[in-house]
């Protein structure tokens, strides 16, 4: 495609056709918000703060902020606005060569709706299951003898035995499949469902639904926030999150953890934004735009960890006060003291003075002496469903009027499921939509519910008794490698494929001023710079690893055990990493195929 007589970038062809927009620009920052803002801002950034420092944490996220998450993504709002085409039409406009960027971020965006889904079908099993007296996951049920209660559910706890047993029903490894959890699927589907009546209408429905689900999670986390503040233990929780500890600044890793979730919490490289600011008005300030969405995607993260700590000092408190009082009784019933003599308080001075006045008789209690340390309850980092599913439940159970906060809290994650959801979708469809072949034999209500569809077939695998381990794998490997690739291609091929010039040129003609050289020095030197070191680290990380590997459920043990992927597994993680990175070679491929067959042909022309 060559540029035209001024150098701008010559208008696509669909430009000239009519093409839905957002009513306003509110509804455009609206969409992008609930896109960006998902679940990765509840129960990852949380678990980074609380692995790398603390307060310290925030150092480095916000400089990664800077460097590379707000230009990159300006740049793809910037292609999208321009080129008023999905990712696949928007790069292959940029150049036909290019086409495979755009398929690799379909394909990585589908991988991402096919298991992305099932986890607002755990929030709907989740929700369903609160309204009743009791909480299932506050108390174990009774086995067949009514003699006690299960065993499993006892060496493990109310609150992983529900997960596990009652939501996945999971088997002891990904070799032991099984039937499809009934439950499960019908969730599955309700999502789906739901999903489909959002986007139906394309960005007319989405425009809509965006003004809840972008700010409804907003009203339950400031809901959350006064309830948590105000729960006994509380502050040792938010103290513990802004009390830096910044000797983790000095190691490497706390940084590639910054500049990664930076990356993945604004969603860049699959294709949503590109699509999202394809349906804006040509002279949108998509530029103030994107800081903006930047700045409230990561001042939601720490306000999500603040009230995520606060349920922690919450829960740590309550598990410190418990293993006290048991130490309390313990002893009292071991030795003939007075109720009065030892408290919670003073109970480690009593199990030390024990220990040295009556050896013997302390030896017969010794292995059931419990180390209580708050310090050590709230060090305990969970990450992911880990954190959303066991430990939020577990704090919710031991909160006055229970069923209320949990209904809330389930809420709240699925329009935070489901305002990320729209973006995935919309990733898909509107390339697709965007292809004249399938627009004029199709209406677009028929290709939303085809891709729906289609999702909710493959999504059914995952309610398989071993499906949470296929999950696992699509939420490791699907995504991570190709995004970081799809991006420095952007990136690289924007400034120096493209040049730099042209953008800027094509910037002036949108906003009717020139990038400053804050986004120039951004999008040429620093941001390739940073994606190619991450995308090194990955693929070196990879390689050292060794033969993957995934924590299986152990029902006798009542935990996780680390096992091994089979050689099948390996091969499909494999498959699973290579298919969107080569979209783009073989794309590209194929342009110079058709390249030369159509000079072939022209030639021929001439000759006859």
């Amino acid at each position: 495609m060559r540029a035209s007589a001024d150098g701008h970038t010559p208008v696509p062809e669909h430009f000239h056709e009519a093409r839905p927009s957002w009513d306003s620009p509110m509804q455009f920052v609206l969409a992008c918000v609930s896109y960006a803002v998902g679940l990765g801002n509840v129960w990852r950034f949380p678990y980074l703060c609380q692995m790398h420092g603390g307060g310290g944490f925030l150092i480095p996220y916000l400089l990664m902020l800077i460097l590379e998450g707000i230009p990159l993504f300006c740049m793809e709002l910037a292609i999208g606005q321009k080129m008023r085409l999905g990712s696949i039409g928007a790069w292959t406009a940029i150049s036909p060569y290019l086409g495979g960027l755009g398929i690799a971020s379909v394909v990585t965006s589908m991988y991402l709706c096919l298991y992305y889904n099932v986890i607002n079908a755990w929030s709907f099993w989740y929700l369903f299951h609160s309204f009743q007296s009791v909480l299932p996951w506050a108390e174990c049920p009774v086995n067949a003898n009514r003699t006690g209660y299960l065993e499993e559910c006892e060496v493990a706890s109310p609150t992983q035995y529900f997960f596990y047993r009652e939501t996945l029903n999971i088997s002891s490894s990904i070799d032991e499949n099984g039937g499809l959890h009934m439950g499960q699927a019908l969730c599955l589907l309700l999502a789906w469902i739901i999903v489909y009546l959002f986007i139906v209408r394309g960005v007319k429905s989405t425009g809509v639904v965006v003004y809840f689900t972008a700010t409804f999670p907003y009203v339950v986390l400031i809901i959350y926030l006064i309830r948590g503040v105000t729960l006994h233990g509380a502050w040792n929780g938010v103290k513990y999150m802004f009390t830096p500890k910044l000797e983790q600044l000095a190691n490497p890793q706390t940084w590639i953890n910054a500049a990664t979730q930076i990356f993945f919490s604004l969603g860049l490289g699959f294709g949503s934004l590109i699509a999202f600011s394809s349906y804006n008005h040509h002279n949108n300030d998509f530029e103030k735009q994107a800081v903006i969405i930047s700045l409230i995607n990561s001042g939601t993260s720490v306000f999500a960890s603040i009230v995520t700590f606060s349920i922690y000092g919450f829960k740590a408190t309550f598990n410190y006060e418990s293993c006290l009082e048991r130490m309390r009784l313990l002893c009292l019933n071991a030795f003939d003291l007075s109720e009065e003599s030892i408290s919670a308080g003073n109970v480690t001075e009593w199990i030390h003075y024990l220990n040295i006045t009556h050896p013997e008789s302390f030896a017969a209690i010794a292995s059931k002496i419990e180390h209580c340390s708050l310090e050590a309850e709230l060090d305990t980092a969970v990450e992911g469903t880990g954190l959303a599913f066991i430990v939020y439940s577990e704090a919710i159970k031991n909160m006055p009027l229970s069923q209320l906060w949990s209904v809330l809290y389930f809420i709240m994650l699925l329009l935070l499921g489901m305002g990320s959801m729209l973006g995935n979708v919309t990733a898909i469809i509107t390339p697709l939509a965007d292809i004249k072949l399938l627009s004029r034999s199709l209406s677009s209500e028929s290709i939303n519910g085809l891709v729906c569809l289609l999702c909710l077939l493959l999504g059914f695998g995952f309610t398989s008794r071993s499906g949470n381990y296929w999950f696992t794998i699509f939420n490791e490997y699907a995504a991570t490698l190709s995004l970081l690739f799809i991006v420095f291609l952007e990136v690289i091929s924007v400034c120096y494929v493209y040049g730099l010039r042209r953008f800027e040129r094509d910037i002036e003609d949108m906003l009717g001023h020139r990038p400053n050289w804050y986004w120039k020095v951004m999008w040429a030197v620093v941001s390739p710079l940073l994606l190619f070191s991450l995308f090194i680290f990955y693929i070196i990380n990879y390689i050292q690893g060794g033969t993957p590997t995934y924590q299986a459920w152990d029902k006798d043990l009542g935990r996780s055990v680390v096992k091994e992927y089979p050689v099948y597994g390996q091969v499909f993680i494999a498959l699973l990493l290579l298919s969107a990175l080569s979209c783009v070679p073989l794309a590209a491929l194929h342009a110079v195929c058709r390249r030369k067959q159509r000079g072939t042909a022209i030639r021929e022309h001439r000759h006859a």
